[in-house]
């Protein structure tokens, strides 16, 4: 492994993370999505926002970043500079998707909180570890129905899942990280939560069909 290929991991994972899709996806609708909802780019706002479909299209193709990333990246860069592919190469191109998630070079650095991004990364690292985390995610959510909180939830799982699964060592220490990195991206929900001002995730309503 030579520094070429870390370069190059680091910087076409961030270049993937940073393609902004919910604000792509509202911006083919015309709406700025920045400017409505609670103006993140994720797709929890999305779906908010546009509604169901746009809010899974979103969903799924930021997780796609992050499999694609970890899947596909190391071993492009390991053939272009023709050095073994290691797994300090997909510990980079993880750290750098949800990097370019979160601070998108499109929008002035200012992107999502990361959560469907970093989850598709982990799935390529350590599905079971992943897959513990999302019961999780699913658990809390259904428990109260605040996005914010499953996902913080599930942050603060994820180094532990990661430590009874894979043990320590690289992967854990990026556990870590991601996971102190998506708490600080919820700060402001925390707050809110706190203040019993954060908004519950509810369905809207289906209008009344009109009487003939």
């Amino acid at each position: 492994m030579t520094p070429l290929a870390i370069v190059a991991c680091a910087i076409l994972a961030y270049l993937l993370g940073s393609i902004p899709t919910g604000y792509l996806m509202a911006r083919a609708k015309g709406i700025d999505i920045r400017t409505v909802g609670s103006g993140n780019i994720g797709a929890t706002n999305v779906f908010r926002a546009l509604g169901k479909v746009p809010g899974i299209i979103t969903l799924v193709i930021d997780c796609a970043k992050g499999v694609v990333a970890v899947l596909l990246v190391p071993p492009v860069a390991a053939r272009a500079f023709s050095v073994e592919q290691t797994p300090a190469l997909a510990l980079v191109s993880a750290l750098a998707v949800i990097l370019g998630h979160n601070y998108t070079c499109w929008l002035k650095f200012k992107g999502g909180k990361g959560i469907a991004t970093s989850a598709g990364a982990l799935l390529g690292l350590a599905w079971l570890a992943t897959l513990i985390c999302l019961g999780v995610w699913v658990l809390v959510f259904l428990a109260g129905r605040y996005v914010s909180l499953a996902s913080i939830a599930a942050a603060v799982a994820l180094p532990i899942a990661v430590f009874f699964t894979q043990k320590t060592g690289p992967l854990f220490y990026l556990s870590l990280a991601l996971a102190a990195l998506a708490i600080w991206r919820h700060r402001a929900n925390i707050r809110r939560l706190c203040n019993g001002t954060e908004n519950r995730f509810v369905r809207k309503p289906k209008p009344e069909a009109r009487a003939s």
